[in-house]
């Protein structure tokens, strides 16, 4: 698989870096600046590194609400803090502008990130309004850009959405890998930090078996065996963070934990092998 000449590992674990309020947010904070926000992801970034994980994502995870059709200067603010960190940066990177595919694999493009999630097809009725996708034009963008190497996570199970159509979640990812050909697929609960469910997870792999499939959300230290199980890795947040609390920063101890269970899982998923 793709993800095994990108991190070097089986079943890798991407750690989001969540970027604080940007230029343009609601919760910016003016008075502090920019600089807040870089020392931020600074802080976090190292943690992460520090805590053995596989590869980074950084994305604005705290520009609430969403938009679907993200402004310019969220874009720049991205681009000017990965390009800060640029230097610090030790492991395969990717970006997630929220929720915006083109405008994703603009900074994609921009910073050389090596892959990107998104929620690239689909209709959807969700909190942020009616969310429609425009999968080919995104991804001649992507080629009219020149990523064409960039590797695409599409985000089958959007978080606070719903399918429009009454299409079950098997049936989406054949279709999906059929007519757009993702590089990976993720699966995720209702909101950032909701588990993954292990059944849904499973039928989502069991169709599309030679589809890398990464268990997007929730997914926690007492939980990352059996996800792993099943997926051919995981996207990681909430968990990192001090006390397993969403808003709260990266708490490197708690990335080490989880990294040494996940070690221990591979060792011992290679001797069976």
């Amino acid at each position: 698989m793709w993800t095994q000449d990108v991190f070097k590992v089986s079943k890798p674990i991407i750690a989001m870096c969540h970027l604080q309020p940007l230029p343009g947010d609601p919760h910016y904070d003016k008075s502090a600046g920019m600089a807040k926000v870089v020392k931020a992801a600074s802080y976090d970034l190292n943690a992460l590194q520090e805590g053995g994980v596989d590869g980074v994502m950084f994305s604005n995870e705290f520009s609430l609400p969403y938009l679907t059709h993200v402004h310019t200067e969220t874009v720049a603010a991205m681009a000017r803090v990965i390009g800060e960190l640029m230097s610090s940066i030790s492991v395969p990177f990717g970006v997630n502008v929220l929720w915006d595919p083109v405008a994703s694999l603009d900074l994609a493009a921009a910073v050389g990130a090596q892959f990107v999630r998104e929620i690239f097809t689909g209709v959807y009725a969700s909190d942020f309004g009616l969310w429609d996708t425009h999968v080919g034009e995104t991804i001649r963008h992507q080629y009219n850009l020149g990523a064409q190497d960039v590797k695409l996570l599409f985000n089958i199970v959007p978080e606070a959405a719903k399918y429009l159509a009454d299409r079950d979640v098997a049936a989406i990812a054949k279709s999906t890998v059929f007519n757009n050909h993702p590089d990976a697929l993720c699966v995720s609960g209702l909101i950032a930090g909701d588990g993954t469910d292990e059944q849904l997870l499973r039928s989502v792999k069991d169709a599309v078996p030679d589809t890398v499939v990464f268990a997007n959300t929730g997914v926690n230290v007492s939980t990352v065996e059996a996800q792993l199980s099943i997926s051919d890795g995981a996207v990681v947040a909430t968990t990192f963070k001090e006390d397993g609390i969403f808003e709260n920063r990266v708490d490197a101890a708690r990335v080490a934990e989880f990294m040494r269970v996940v070690r221990g899982f591979r060792t011992r998923s290679e001797s069976v092998q």
